[in-house]
This record gives structure tokens, sequence and C-alpha cells, in this order.
């Protein structure tokens, strides 16, 4: 009897699968066992072929060889994985092995990675799927006791090479013919294309913005702030309208009209998807999406401790609900050890909550495993993510906060001011967070008085608020992630394309959205100014010379959904190809007609050692650097590098210059400059003397206050060190 060959998606993952299956023979970029060989891949080990090999005339970029549209395309193996591909080539072709299971990650790009590789083989061995959503021993364990029939993914493979065939005629054509118009190194898709263009849609809107003045008016009875609330709204555009209307109270009784108390529970908010996480850890921590993926990468293949990151769920399906004791026996540690115990006394209820399994598709929500974690091997960064996803996993199984909110409304010569309450009777999921401010709440919380429908009061005082009217914030990270997410309320569409859009799940999907936005920071179409993302002048431009369908949202919904129902079986590939191919000529045409013009705006003096042309100043995301303006010379400099070290005279963040001994330290606000060396002794090694004994008293009473809050913790452990 034969063989089998497990094909992983990368080496950790098979060696905890060659581990599990008893495969302890190791050789070169595999495992060998009595039943199993177990290798992998290294990400993608092919590709599709660049345009140069599908003739010499596509060596050179020119109009004249637009569009580019092969009758069938090629497979390559992809540049520094030539290596690994013939050891997984060897063992397919291997006579002794019967049968292949794709261990890939399980989701469309697993499953190309896999299928892929296999086709460029050509190998034609039968083949079954290994679906697991964690790399627990024990996961993997019950997957191989349920592996699926091979066929049962074949739409998900023909769905995903739509996408990356789709991607590559529309991309690279589009890239190619604005390049080649505008003599300018320019790139565009349907996915960044998009995402660029509502950056540049929201800066246009901040800029066209007129700010007006308009006043608010609240009133003091019986010792708490009520708010007018108007028929027309709360805002008066016309002074004089509400000061005739302070006049008109001044001195006039108010009789209660309305004074309730409302039993109300809060239930937790569900649980995390891949971009849910994203946008929590910008907004607290400052990561970026790609640093959350990769942090999340790392704690769900090296730690085994957090289930499959690349979800779009919220929820769990049914068939979890049996793990979830011994998930949370294995949560029970260090600062969870309450809220899990908590857990375990009330006893595990499935939920609509946070259990449907019509919201789950390929992935469930992200959970802890059953894997116990050493908490002291995670660094800062890991704890951070592992902290956020284990308080939301307990805090969807803790029951709802209860409280009582109260609502006191007064009228006075027909006019109301409202007043509302709120008072927590149980705190229920919110134990979790008492040390954590919840920056999505925006409520005045305050103890109203006992009073009577009815019953006569006085209003004592009136306030007049001048406010104007804010421009639209400008997006972050966070914000943008939401954007793209559901694209429908950031932008204009009908009622339909917004039905669309929301079924579809926006722009992108959770696995691509955070290397879409790096592309936006690495082709400078975008920059960072503070959290906030601002768009250049090229990404201004780029928008202006890019075909109007490409930027809008709604043609890369249609794509998703067109890419589900072919998953599914229910739409036909080659015709969504056909018309792929269609738009891509469609594309190259409009660039083709165009009469706009590209202006370099950042066009320094310094000349390009290369080739001696002028170089443009672009400010990247981790600092400024010299980039040829000639697209073939591809030339680059550095500048400068952005730091999180403070100016010590207005305490911006400094900018660090020059190479080896020359570097020095820059601000660009004040005047500012010091030798990196002199700075470091002059402003480095003055630290100021402190009671250790009274900071570490401190610390203590703080973090018995604040368990699980670990930068208390650390800061305690640095000091007795």
């Amino acid at each position: 009897m034969g063989k089998v060959l497990v094909f992983a998606e990368k080496p950790s993952v098979g060696k905890d699968i060659a581990r599990v299956l008893k495969c302890t023979q190791k050789q070169n970029g595999f495992f060998e066992g009595p039943k199993y060989v177990v290798t992998w891949a290294m990400g993608h080990l092919v590709g599709l072929s660049d345009p140069e090999a599908y003739g010499n005339q596509y060596k050179t970029w020119s109009m004249e060889t637009l569009p580019m549209l092969p009758e069938r395309m090629k497979l390559t193996v992809l540049k520094g994985t030539g290596k690994q591909f013939q050891i997984v080539k060897s063992l397919m072709l291997r006579k002794d092995i019967d049968e292949i299971i794709i261990a890939t990650d399980a989701g469309r790009e697993g499953e190309l990675v896999a299928r892929w590789t296999i086709d460029k083989v050509g190998v034609k061995k039968p083949i079954k799927r290994l679906w697991i959503s964690s790399v627990t021993d024990k996961a993997i364990s019950e997957g191989f006791k349920n592996l699926k029939p091979g066929k049962d993914y074949e739409n998900l493979y023909k769905a995903a090479v739509c996408r990356a065939e789709g991607d590559w005629l529309v991309g690279l054509n589009v890239t190619r013919a604005l390049t080649c118009k505008f003599n300018a190194q320019l790139s565009a898709g349907r996915v960044q294309s998009a995402t660029l263009a509502m950056i540049v849609a929201r800066e246009e809107a901040i800029k066209n913005f007129q700010p007006k003045p308009y006043f608010t008016l609240s009133a003091k009875c019986k010792g708490i702030q009520l708010a007018y609330k108007g028929k027309k709204g709360d805002r008066f555009f016309d002074e004089k309208q509400i000061d005739t209307l302070i006049g008109k109270l001044e001195g006039s009784k108010a009789q209660v009209t309305e004074y309730k108390e409302t039993s109300k529970k809060q239930y937790a908010p569900a649980l995390y998807d891949l971009t849910e996480l994203q946008r929590d850890a910008n907004k607290r921590f400052g990561f970026s999406p790609k640093e959350t993926l990769s942090v999340m990468q790392r704690l769900y293949e090296n730690y085994k401790v957090l289930t499959y990151p690349r979800t779009d769920s919220r929820f769990l399906s049914e068939d979890i609900v049996p793990t979830l004791k011994e998930r949370i026996n294995a949560i029970a540690i260090g600062p969870y050890k309450i809220g899990a115990r908590e857990v375990l006394k009330n006893g595990i209820k499935s939920s609509k909550h946070f259990v449907d399994n019509s919201k789950v598709s390929d992935h469930h929500a992200i959970i802890p495993t059953e894997e116990s974690p050493d908490l002291s091997k995670l660094n800062s960064d890991e704890r951070k993510i592992y902290d956020l996803v284990v308080k939301r996993f307990l805090s969807v199984l803790l029951p709802p906060m209860v409280y009582n909110e109260g609502v006191l409304e007064v009228s006075s010569e027909g006019e109301c001011f409202v007043a509302k309450g709120k008072k927590v009777i149980e705190p229920g999921w919110k134990i979790l967070y008492e040390i954590e401010a919840d920056e999505d709440e925006d409520e005045v919380v305050q103890s109203l008085p006992e009073v009577k429908k009815g019953e006569t009061v006085v209003l004592e005082q009136f306030f007049k608020t001048k406010q104007m009217t804010k421009a639209p914030s400008r997006f972050t990270e966070a914000t943008l992630l939401s954007a793209m997410e559901k694209p429908h309320q950031y932008v204009e569409v009908d009622q339909k394309a917004a039905k669309t859009l929301g079924e579809t799940g926006g722009i992108g999907t959770v696995a691509t959205r955070a290397d879409i936005i790096e592309k936006l920071y690495n082709m400078f179409y975008i920059e960072k100014s503070g959290k906030e993302i601002v768009p250049t002048s090229k990404g201004k431009q780029l928008i202006e010379l890019v075909p109007v369908d490409l930027k809008s949202p709604l043609l890369t919904a249609e794509w998703e959904m067109a890419l589900e129902q072919i998953s599914k079986g229910k739409q036909d590939p080659k015709a969504f190809m056909k018309k792929i191919r269609v738009y891509s000529e469609e594309l190259v045409q409009s660039v083709k007609g165009s009469g706009e013009k590209y202006i370099h705006d950042n066009l320094t003096g310094k000349r390009c050692p290369e080739c001696n042309k002028l170089m443009l100043e672009v400010k990247g995301k981790h600092g400024k650097l010299y980039v040829c303006q000639d697209r073939n010379c591809g030339y680059r400099e550095n500048i400068s590098r952005f730091t999180q070290t403070r100016c010590p005279n207005c305490h911006k963040k400094l900018e660090l210059r020059g190479e080896g001994e020359g570097q020095i330290y820059v601000c660009t606000t004040c005047t500012f400059r010091e030798k990196l060396s002199v700075f470091n002794k002059k402003y480095r090694s003055e630290s100021k003397k402190v009671d250790k004994k009274s900071v570490q008293k401190y610390l203590k009473e703080q973090t018995k206050k604040e368990e699980g809050n670990f930068a208390f913790a650390e800061a305690f452990a640095k000091l007795n060190k």
C-alpha cells in the first residue's frame, strides 16, 4: 500500500501536522512517516506569469502592445521558491505516493496555493481536503478524521483562479496604459483605486467644507442638566432665535411631562472577525492592519492559541459550542482567571448573540483554541492582541449588563427639555472592562432626581453654547477599514448598489485589505499625518486619470458577488472571464483617449546618480526618500527616517537624517538639530531620579486595581529588575 502526501501552506504548519501524524524522519523540505509524507509551500510557490512570458513585444512598455489579452494564462514558479517547488514536485510524482491531501489555509487563497502547484507539476492523483480553523494537535487530529473529498472544493478553486486572472488582466493593462500615457510610475486596480478614491473624496469634502456657527441650549433643574429638544432639532443657526427663546422661558415654570425608568440589557459586542480586530488594534494601540494580521498569524500558527485569522464572520457555528468549556479552561490563567471562573459558574449557554450557522461561511469568528498559553513567551504586541480576543470571547459568554435608564422630560411655554440618567444594576460582561474607557459610548451619565409626572419645577439657569459645524474627519487606518467593509455608507450610490455593496462585504476581503492599504503607502498615493491618512498630490492626480468605473466600489462588489456564485457552482467562470477581457480592453481605450496631464509637483534639484534626471522627493510610511522620476531607472535614496523620539524644545517627533557617524536628529517644526551621538549623551543619559519605593507601592496598588492591564504589570516588572 502506497503513502499519502500532505501539502501544507507553510513550514511551521507542516511541522505541526508531521508531529501529529508521527512523521519523524526529517528530510530536506519534508517529513516522512510510515503512512504519511508531509511537505509545504512557502505561501505561493506558483503564480501567474509576467507579461514578458507571452512574447518579446511585452518586454518594453508601450501603448502599441495594449491591451494584453493572452488566450490561456500561464503559470510560473515564483522567484525564491524554486528549491522548495522542486522538492514538492518530486514528492507529488513519487511512485509510492497514491493520494494528496491539501492542508493549506482553509480559504479561497489557500485553495489556490495548493491547486496551482498541483497544476504546474501536472500530477493527476486523488485529492482530499483538510479543512480546519486552528492548528492545535486536537484540531489537526479531528480534521484528519473528517477529511473532505477534493472535488467539493473545485468550484472554490475556479473562483480563486477567476479572481487572480481578472486582477492580472485589469490591473496590468490599466497600470501599463497609465504609466505609458503619462510617463510616470502609476498603478491602478479595482480594489486599490476604489479605496484611494474614497480617501481623495473625503479630502475634497474637507477642503470644500465651510464651517457655520450654531448654538445649543441647556437648562439646569434640581441640580441636573437638561438639553433643549426642539421640533426642528436642537441646533439654532440664528442667534436671535435662541436669545428670543431664552427671554420667553426665563422666570417661567415648567411641568414634568414624562418621567420613566426602564430596565435594559446591553449585550457584549459580537466576537472578532479580522477587520473588527484590526480596527480595534488600530484605535487602541496604533497598530496598522498589516501589523495586526502579522501578530494574529503568529498567535495562530506559532503559538496555536487563537483560531484562523482571515475570517469575515463574527459568529460561531453550533458544532463549536461543545468545545467552549475546554477553551475556557485553557484560558483560565493570569488576568483571565476571574472571568473564566465566572463563565463556568454561570454555565455555558448557546445564544443567538454569538451562535448562528447562517452567519458562518468558511470560518467562524476568532476565538481562543484549547491550547493553554504561556503568557510569558508572548511579546508585548502579541499580549495586546491575545488580550483583545480573549476578553471579547469571555464577554459574549458572560451575562449582559443590566441597567435602569431614566428619562426626564419637562415642558415650559410649549418648549421641551430632556435629561437621561443611567444606573447600573448588574455589570455583567462589563466587569472585564472596568478599567477601560469605552470610546464608542457617547452618554452623559447623571443621576436623575425623583419627581412625578405633572409636578411643577423651575428651570433655574439657561446656558447658550456656541459651536461650529465640523468637517468630516480624515480617515485613520481604523475608519478606512470600516469604509472598505461598508463603502455604501461613505459614497453616494443608489439603493440597488447599496444593497449589493452591503451583501458582498464591500471592497476587498478580510485577507487583502491590509495589503491594499500598504500598497497605497508604498506607491506614495497616501501618507500619514499623525494618525490621519492624507492623499498625496500623486494620489489625487491618479484618481483624476483613472477611468470612472474602476474607482467605484460597486465594481469590486459585483466581482465578489460573481466570485461567490462561481464558488458555489451557480455561475459559469468562462462567462465571467469573457466579461473581464472585454472590460480590460475598454479600460485601455479609455486611458488612450484621455486628454488629462500628469504633473510632478515634488520635483527636486537633485540629480539621479544612475541616469542624471531630476529626482522626486516622496514621503513614505517610514520616512522621506528621493526617487528617480524615470520609471525605467527606479533609483531610490533615503533622506530621513521618522522616529518616536521627541524634540526637547517643542516635543514634536524628530526625523533622523544621514548615515553612520554623521546621523543627526532634525525637528521639522522648530530649529532643533543635534548629532545622534550628542543627543543620546545629552538627553537620554539624564534619567530623572525617582523614589523607587513610592513608585513600587503605586504600581502595586494599580496592578491590583487593574488586573489584566499589561502596561502596569510590565512597568512594575521592569522596576523590580
